[in-house]
């Protein structure tokens, strides 16, 4: 037993182990929280759905709302992928841990958080609390180890939203019900993480993206019925039968057994004084794309509320546009992130604490940072001239954000253009004219003022070798007569092999250089 402050009274609290790790919110056949419902989208009616929207207000009783929203992800294909994309869009990222300073007490609090989101029911957890996009609201129960030291969340339960009440008297503090609080009691403190996203301001209980779209999905489901039906009449050719005059009763009844069985088994069997055609139906005045269009319209609707934008479900979107467009938009994504960390900080990092080191000044927060797309073409081609101008550019941040891994000692590498380009010649020039020509602004004026200019800085290198006699000459004599006299034997000392070889260096790269420009 330890002593801790409840956060919602301010008053003493005795932490019961046995209540922190038992799940004290599951569901029985025969209690209250009964895990069977009644089906409700099976039923659904403008004046049925009217009933369910009021009764989650007026009646404080969401169980029927709460069965509509999760009937919804299981019956319409569309409204369940796009939650989903938004609910992976931040369940996905793998959090981290801020320290609260650098102090070592709160750097080791931060230590000691980082081990619990390290764990592998982590992203479970944030899948289930973002459940509360959908329904408005979220509840997941912390099952604590309380046999360790520290207690550690050992599993995290998410509790139905059918068993949650709001508080009559505020409307906003969330119960539970239960077989002995039939109306509901408060969250047991430390014990459960409440997440309640906002998508508008006002009461947790309207702010569900299915209270948004419940209207859009009866409307569909009634479309969809209708094609069907209108597919069933103008898609099957209608069956006639003819018979005889001198037809008996057994005649016109076998023939009707005819025309049933070619409907359900393709074939029949009748007397041959009998006749059946098969008459095409008309398209029904273009009633087959009509009912497509509504049903399409549906879904562009739901794709505006849940991920704010309809550019994939658009039948005139270039691939390109698809393919920007296919997640979330990132305003979204970050507004769903913070408010998740807020709900994680609160709940479950802050209780951690306490149940084990007590109040604190200061807490460690978890953070969710979406990454933003970058478009990496465009950095390349920005940052390339700055680099070519001496800007200093770190090549592990570069290899961050392109998504490469550091280089190894001893592992193979690829090789840059210009270290390929012409072995043996200068790395400047040839990075110049690599540029040019991966940058399609290659031309001759450019390329031999870039081979001049490299040129000119060479001779001043290796030119030492060949003045340095010179000068030592000129030092060491005592006249300009006696600098002149020892010319001559300096000079036959004096080799011209690097020049040579330089020359034709650049003499071939050039001639190459022509080449490229006739072709």
């Amino acid at each position: 037993m330890s002593s801790i402050i409840d956060p919602s009274t301010g008053k003493p609290f005795i932490a019961n182990k046995q209540v922190m790790s038992k799940d004290i919110a599951r569901a029985y056949t025969t209690g209250i929280r009964n895990p069977r419902s009644n089906p409700v989208a099976s039923t659904l009616t403008p004046h049925r759905l009217a009933g369910v929207l009021r009764s989650v207000i007026d009646g404080n009783d969401p169980s029927a709302y709460m069965t509509l929203a999760e009937e919804m992800e299981e019956r319409d294909l569309h409204y369940a992928a796009q939650l989903r994309t938004r609910k992976l869009a931040v369940a996905a990222i793998t959090p981290t841990v801020e320290a609260a300073s650098d102090d070592a007490l709160d750097l080791r609090m931060a230590e000691r958080v980082r081990e619990i989101m390290n764990d592998d029911q982590i992203p479970e957890l944030f899948f289930d609390l973002l459940d509360g996009l959908g329904k408005g609201l979220a509840v997941v129960q912390i099952l604590w180890d309380t046999k360790s030291t520290p207690w550690k969340p050992q599993d995290y339960k998410w509790v139905d939203p059918r068993y949650l009440r709001q508080d009559q008297d505020t409307l906003e503090q969330i119960l539970l019900i239960s077989d002995d609080a039939p109306s509901g009691a408060a969250l047991e403190p430390y014990k459960f993480i409440l997440h309640t996203p906002r998508s508008k301001s006002g009461s947790v209980w309207r702010n569900g993206l299915a209270r948004l779209a419940a209207v859009m999905y009866m409307l569909k489901s009634f479309t969809i019925r209708d094609w069907w039906a209108f597919a069933e009449v103008f898609g099957i050719p209608v069956r006639i039968g003819k018979y005889g005059a001198n037809a008996s009763t057994d005649d016109i009844s076998t023939l009707i057994n005819a025309i049933s069985s070619i409907a359900s088994d393709a074939g029949a069997v009748i007397p041959e004084s009998m006749k059946i055609e098969l008459v095409e139906t008309a398209k029904g005045n273009g009633g087959d794309t009509l009912f497509e269009n509504m049903a399409r319209w549906c879904d562009e609707q739901v794709s505006k509320a849940v991920l704010g934008q309809t550019m994939t479900a658009d039948n005139g979107s270039s691939q390109s546009q698809a393919t920007v467009h296919n997640e979330v938009r990132i305003d979204i994504a970050k507004w769903d992130a913070r408010q998740l960390e807020s709900s994680v900080n609160e709940y479950l990092i802050k209780p951690f604490i306490i149940l084990n080191w007590g109040v604190q000044q200061r807490y460690p927060k978890v953070r969710i940072k979406v990454p933003e797309p970058e478009d990496l073409k465009m950095l390349v081609e920005s940052i390339t001239p700055l680099v070519d101008r001496g800007l200093k550019v770190s090549a592990s941040e570069m290899a961050d954000r392109f998504g490469l891994s550091q280089v190894k000692d001893g592992e193979e590498t690829l090789l840059p253009l210009q270290s390929v380009y012409m072995p043996g010649f200068p790395v400047a020039n040839n990075r110049q004219i690599a540029i040019n020509r991966v940058m399609n602004t290659a031309d001759a004026d450019t390329e031999i003022a870039a081979l001049a200019n490299e040129a000119m800085s060479e001779w001043e290198q290796v030119a030492e070798e060949f003045m340095n006699p010179i000068i030592q000459l000129a030092n060491n004599s005592k006249s300009y007569s006696e600098f002149v006299a020892g010319l001559p034997a300096l000079q036959e000392q004096l080799g011209a092999q690097q020049f040579i070889e330089q020359m034709a260096q650049y003499t071939f790269q050039l001639r190459g250089l022509g080449d490229n420009q006739d072709g």
